[in-house]
């Protein structure tokens, strides 16, 4: 695993233990306390100071049972926003008039408890209007039943259960969903940098291999007619190995950066090795790194497929680099079938397919109507590496 991957996933344990410190999310309990404001209507029941004490104990008890399976449904966004908490909290605000004017005095306290209510359930931009609203209504009713002295404790106290809480609930839903798409991203940045890691792998390990399988072969042939050429493929192999531990160091660090150029050294060498001819073909002016380090994994994965399935006895290299998009052409003249991996559904040109859409190019695989099989690659011309000097036109054949 990658340093940077490493560094993620302990984010990303972190971000779970955080959430795991945080608690559950709150419910209708966390409400449930300021039913006592209440008490005060309770006692004037138990007292025998109300009018109608039954009319009064029903309507208390309908008030808190509205109240109860409000708040309940408040926690969820889908439940909060149906038609039957709509009317559940139409039908609290009707009981909560009935009360503060058949009442008054403590029954107008029912008045916060709908602001608070309120609040829990309607949140978003319109609850701004419908608090002052409320809050207006309920500081009306008190005016016209206890005097005008009473109605701005009422109307205030109103207007601030239901901002207060709307504003601590929603500030709470959304540290939760911020926490969770934290721990999401987290969760996808681990798995895209296990997917690169992978795609690295089978990348250098399918070519180097391929290329030392070649070379051993090679190396084996010559051994019994030319000692000398034999040593020299067997020279190649300890290079190979030496270069692929090199960047598999690089790709397990995350830093590894491909040369074009390079690789179309080590594609003439493999196909050499491979009694394949190699034609190279380059022009254009010099490409950024980022698209060298693209167009050298198509260069050798396409390689690495004309070594081990083709068949060929020519593979014909081509780079050109226009003024917006440069253009990527291996072809061989072999039998043209796609041997697993060769084609785009194949594991190498099916990563290689996806990088290079990331970065705005394409590629195609396939076999050529007169005989053999071609890969393309297409990408749009970076910005040159600004070390590299003045684009000079290359042209270049072996």
């Amino acid at each position: 695993m990658t340093w940077w991957a490493r560094v993620l996933r302990r984010r990303s344990a972190r971000c779970a233990r955080g959430a795991d410190h945080a608690g559950p999310p709150p419910t209708g309990f966390a409400l449930l306390p300021w039913l006592l404001m209440g008490l005060g209507s309770f006692s004037n029941l138990l007292q025998g100071k109300a009018e109608n004490p039954w009319i009064g104990g029903l309507g208390l008890f309908t008030f808190n049972s509205l109240y109860v399976y409000v708040t309940f449904r408040a926690f969820d966004r889908e439940k909060r926003q149906s038609l039957s908490t709509r009317l559940a909290l139409l039908t609290m605000g009707l009981v909560t008039t009935g009360l503060a004017v058949g009442y008054g005095g403590n029954w107008l306290l029912f008045f916060p408890l709908l602001g608070l209510a309120t609040g829990a359930t309607l949140r978003g931009r319109h609850l701004g209007r419908v608090g002052l609203l409320l809050a207006a209504y309920g500081a009306v009713l008190a005016g016209l039943r206890e005097g005008w002295r009473e109605a701005p404790n009422i109307g205030y106290a109103t207007f601030l259960s239901c901002m207060v809480t709307a504003a601590i609930l929603s500030l709470s839903e959304a540290v939760r969903e911020l926490r969770a798409a934290r721990e999401e991203l987290a969760r996808r940045a681990v798995e895209k940098e296990r997917l690169r890691f992978s795609r690295d792998l089978h990348d250098l390990l399918g070519h180097t291999m391929s290329v030392i399988v070649v070379k051993s072969e090679a190396a084996r042939r010559l051994a019994g007619r030319d000692l000398d050429a034999a040593l020299a493929q067997i020279g190649d192999i300890e290079s190979v190995g030496r270069q692929a531990l090199t960047e598999i160091r690089e790709a397990v660090t995350g830093y590894r950066e491909g040369s074009l150029s390079t690789e179309l050294t080590r594609a003439r060498s493999a196909l050499a090795a491979a009694s394949v001819e190699p034609v190279v073909r380059q022009s254009g002016a010099p490409l950024a790194p980022q698209t060298e380090a693209l167009l050298g994994w198509v260069v050798r994965e396409a390689v690495t497929n004309v070594v081990r399935h083709s068949g060929a006895t020519r593979c014909e290299i081509t780079v050109e680099s226009a003024a917006e998009r440069v253009r990527l052409t291996v072809t061989d003249d072999g039998t043209g079938a796609p041997a697993k991996g060769a084609g785009i559904g194949g594991t190498g040109l099916t990563g290689l397919t996806e990088r290079l859409a990331a970065a705005g190019g394409s590629l195609t695989a396939g076999p050529v109507p007169a005989g053999g099989f071609t890969v393309t690659a297409e990408l749009p011309v970076g910005p040159a590496d600004p070390c590299a000097g003045e684009a000079v036109p290359v042209a270049l054949e072996s």
